[in-house]
């Protein structure tokens, strides 16, 4: 199969847009898929992403200082992250960690990095951070007293308990 654009290469990307409920199937060279993820990216980029995630946050005192707030090491400022969606040295991150923790977590679902384990030591790491976070959700539950909720969350820690 030859590429959608320029039609002399081979195609080995193979690309699905989905614009207005239309989806459209793309196959491109490597050369081609290269020059269109450019393209997106100039449309959308991953700072766009970063900014509007960040947009969520609640705006207080906070924020203002984060702005303003530099790594020591490299220089960057937060908004400089926030425009660029990249962190300037290693030393950012613990700069940064009291913005960068909710951000992690809206886009992965943790700011906690758990990494590669052995199968059976996997799930036994998973059932611990089940668990921890479920009681994490029953305190929630109980402190905003949405008690039916915190009684299926009770109900789900006892039955991973059982199963230890």
């Amino acid at each position: 199969m030859l590429c959608d654009i320029c039609g002399k290469n081979p195609a080995t990307v193979h690309l699905t847009e989905i614009i207005d409920d239309q989806m459209n199937e793309l196959h491109l060279c490597e050369e081609c898929a290269h020059q269109k993820s450019a393209q997106m990216e100039q449309q959308f980029g991953l700072s766009d992403l970063l900014a509007g995630l960040t947009e969520f946050e609640k705006p207080n005192a906070k924020k203002e200082v984060a702005i303003s707030f530099k790594c020591p090491n490299c220089g960057l400022g937060y908004t400089d992250f926030k425009k660029m969606g990249r962190l300037g040295c290693s030393e950012c991150y613990t700069t940064f960690k009291r913005y960068l923790a909710p951000l992690l977590k809206k886009i992965h679902g943790s700011n906690l990095h758990v990494g590669k384990s052995p199968f059976k030591v996997a799930v036994i790491a998973d059932k611990k951070m089940d668990l921890a976070s479920l009681r994490s959700e029953l305190q929630r539950a109980i402190e905003t007293e949405e008690f039916e909720e915190a009684a299926r969350i009770r109900d789900q820690i006892r039955k991973l308990e059982k199963k230890e």
